[in-house]
């Protein structure tokens, strides 16, 4: 049967869709726009789990903050290229699932997932656009920070994201304090907040390096001692030199404004996932072949 334009250009529209697969989606169902989005819809859920399994670890990080700053969220949504993860497109759906993390209260990813933007699910969303852009779309990760005390956050690019929980101090310090974390990557706040095993194992490894001096045991003890500390002030963000002024630690800046940090996540786009070591000329190929 014969297909009108404007009935492909309104099943484009509403579905985001390619021309010639809107145009076969309508001769399918005999024009009916309708029954045609249904089709569509089908297939793009039967085209998201066959990309299922193809590693995702490209994307973007996301963020949003209440009105007040005592509230924030940070979410990474990853694609399997970074072409993908910079188009509007998928900025615009990080963005949209990064809001609404923040004003569901949703408490972990499962239930995310669950919640609604404009009448649809945050998975039925991620579905669409896997079908829309022909990658594996995934939402790894977010966390919400929500108490009384401010929150800042600093994107840098869309790579890496960073929310800090600040009591005390302004704006400002909140949003330098997130900068420096971007840039610096420490572990946790303080020496304290260090996991035991991490201490355990890096004590021991000092140890063995400290005993092949041949020196006594006390003071090899002595040279662990003082090589751990300062491995603590490299790890923690309290004792590293602050990034713009390496002339006083993080913890010093804080005494001196009043504040304390009392948490904060640093996000990284991919990192922990294996990456594919691929051309961009082999993902445009591979997308062909799928396609």
């Amino acid at each position: 049967m014969s297909v009108s334009a404007n009935l492909v250009k309104q099943l484009r529209e509403r579905t985001g869709s390619g021309m010639m697969e809107c145009k076969k989606a309508l001769v399918e169902t005999d024009g009916d726009l309708e029954a045609a989005a249904e089709l569509m819809r089908k297939k793009g859920l039967a085209k998201a789990d066959k990309k299922a399994d193809r590693v995702a670890a490209e994307g973007r990080i996301a963020a949003a903050r209440s009105s007040d700053g005592r509230s924030g969220v940070l979410v990474e949504v990853n694609s399997e290229t970074d072409f993908v993860g910079n188009g509007d497109e998928f900025r615009g759906f990080a963005e949209a699932v990064a809001q609404r993390a923040l004003e569901s209260g949703a408490e972990d990813l499962e239930a995310l997932l669950a919640c609604e933007v404009d009448g649809k699910s945050v998975e039925t969303l991620r579905q669409e656009m896997v079908a829309q852009l022909g990658e594996n779309i995934e939402v790894r990760r977010f966390i919400r920070y929500a108490g009384d005390h401010q929150v800042a956050q600093y994107l840098h690019g869309a790579r890496i994201g960073v929310m800090v929980e600040v009591q005390g101090g302004d704006e400002q310090l909140g949003r330098d304090l997130a900068m420096h974390i971007a840039a610096s990557s420490p572990l946790c706040v303080s020496p304290e907040d260090v996991p035991q095993d991490q201490l355990a194992s890096e004590k021991e490894v000092l140890l063995a390096q400290a005993r092949e001096s041949g020196k006594p045991e006390e003071i090899v003890e002595k040279m662990v001692e003082g090589r751990l500390k300062k491995h603590l002030s490299e790890i923690t963000l309290l004792g590293q030199p602050f990034v713009k002024d390496p002339d006083q630690t993080v913890g010093d800046l804080l005494k001196a404004k009043g504040a304390e940090v009392t948490r904060f996540t640093r996000y990284e786009v991919g990192e922990g996932k294996e990456k594919k070591d691929e051309s961009f000329a082999d993902e445009v190929m591979a997308q062909v072949r799928d396609s």
